[in-house]
C-alpha cells in the first residue's frame, strides 16, 4: 500500500500548495504516478486492498463521472479524468418492459415472425438470444417466458407447444450437449458465432449435433483449448464430417 499512500500524499500536496494554477508534473510527482501506473492492477485486485483504499485511490484519478441513465436499456457512463481526459461507457441496464429495451419493436417483429410458423417458445428465445436479443429482465438472453407472454399479447395461440427434444434420439440439441458436458449453453453459441464450432443450423434456426462420443469429446475438447477449431458440418451424408486442429 505503500505506492497508493504516497501518491494519495504527493497529490494532496500539490492540491494545497498549487491551489490557483495548474502546472506541470514535478519530477518526483511523475515518478510516484509511473510507478502507481505500474503496479495499479495488482494493487487493485489484492486481498490486502480495501474498499476504502479502492475509493480513495479512484478520488485521485477521477475528477467526477456523469451517469445519463435515458429512457431504454443503455445508460451512458462519463468519466473525466483528472487531466481532462473523457472515457464515455455504454452499461446494459436493466428495464421493465420491451418497450424500453433499445432493440425492442426488432425483438417483437422478430418473434411474431417465428411464433406465427409455429416454432415453439423455448427455441425462439434459443434464436432470438443468438441473434443479440435479451430480456428486459435479463441483460444475457431471451427468457422463454418472455416469449410466451409477447406471443400471447399478439393473439397467437399454439395447440400444443412442440417439445423441443422431438428429434432423433441419434442426435443432441445445444442445451442437451451442454448438459452432457456440463458447460453452459452460450458458451456453445458463442464458438458458433465465433466460427471456432463449424456445424450446419436447421431450418427452424436450431443446432444439432450427432449424440456420439467422438463428438462429445471433439466439442470438450474445444471447451478445454485442447483444440481450437472444431468443423461438425456435414461433407458427406454418410460421415459424421466432423474434423479438427
Amino acid at each position: 500500500m505503500s505506492e497508493l499512500r504516497a501518491a494519495e500524499d504527493a497529490v494532496a500536496q500539490r492540491a494545497s500548495s498549487e491551489p490557483a494554477k495548474r502546472t506541470g508534473f514535478s519530477k518526483d510527482l511523475n515518478n510516484k504516478v509511473v510507478a502507481l501506473f505500474v503496479s495499479l492492477p495488482q494493487i487493485w485486485a489484492d486481498d490486502a486492498t480495501t474498499d476504502a483504499h479502492r475509493k480513495a485511490l479512484l478520488r485521485c484519478l477521477i475528477e467526477k463521472v456523469v451517469l445519463d441513465r435515458g429512457e431504454r436499456d443503455i445508460a451512458l457512463a462519463r468519466i473525466v479524468w483528472r487531466g481532462g481526459a473523457v472515457t464515455d461507457l455504454h452499461v446494459k441496464m436493466k428495464v421493465n418492459s420491451v418497450a424500453k429495451l433499445t432493440r425492442g419493436e426488432e425483438l417483437r417483429a422478430r418473434l411474431l415472425e417465428l411464433a406465427l410458423t409455429g416454432v415453439p417458445d423455448d427455441e425462439i428465445a434459443e434464436i432470438l438470444t443468438r441473434e443479440g436479443h435479451h430480456s428486459p429482465n435479463c441483460d444475457e438472453k431471451v427468457l422463454p417466458i418472455t416469449v410466451q407472454r409477447l406471443r400471447l399479447a399478439a393473439g397467437i395461440k399454439v395447440k400444443a407447444q412442440r417439445n423441443r427434444w422431438t428429434h432423433e434420439p441419434t442426435l443432441l440439441s445445444a442445451v442437451q450437449l451442454a448438459a452432457r458436458l456440463g458447460i453452459p449453453v452460450n458458451w456453445i453459441y458463442v464458438q458458433i458465432r465465433r466460427k471456432r464450432l463449424l456445424i450446419d443450423q436447421q431450418s427452424t434456426g436450431a443446432y444439432l449435433f450427432q449424440n456420439s462420443p467422438a463428438v462429445v469429446n471433439a466439442v470438450r475438447d474445444l471447451r478445454n483449448r485442447t483444440i481450437h477449431h472444431l468443423d461438425l458440418r456435414i461433407i458427406q451424408p454418410h460421415q459424421e464430417g466432423h474434423q479438427h486442429a
